[in-house]
């Protein structure tokens, strides 16, 4: 790639970044939010935080924090993203992800103690 498409590629996921994580009340937060997206975008096979971090010269804790333990609404930034995805891609068809869905019951045979990420507990 040459330095212009480089430059253009950067600042289309900077304006990105900066309209997913608009919501986000904390300057450092917005900033950690831009970093964790060009850490998945960048080249290598581990997308672990210690390998992207080392990727991107900065330290991985403080990205772990930001994905698993700050207060940021992610509601607001999914919802960001989800409109974000309907102007570009204009889905003609949604899929709908029925693994949130409570099994019936305290026993189903054969099945052991799950954890659903969308109840937020297990069942």
């Amino acid at each position: 790639m040459r330095a212009g498409e480089l430059a253009l590629g950067r600042r289309r996921l900077e304006e990105f970044a900066a309209e997913v994580f608009a919501p986000l009340a904390r300057r450092d937060q917005r900033a950690k939010g831009g970093l964790y997206l060009r850490r998945l975008l960048l080249e290598g096979r581990r997308k672990s935080m210690q390998p992207m971090a080392e990727r991107l010269g900065v330290d991985h804790q403080a990205l772990q924090q930001f994905m698993t333990s700050s207060t940021w609404p992610v509601e607001d930034v999914r919802a960001r993203l989800a409109r974000r995805a309907v102007r570009t891609v204009r889905p003609e068809v949604w899929a709908v992800d029925d693994t949130g869905f409570p099994k019936d019951g305290k026993a189903s045979p054969g099945v052991a103690r799950q954890y659903s990420g969308t109840l937020g507990t297990c069942f």
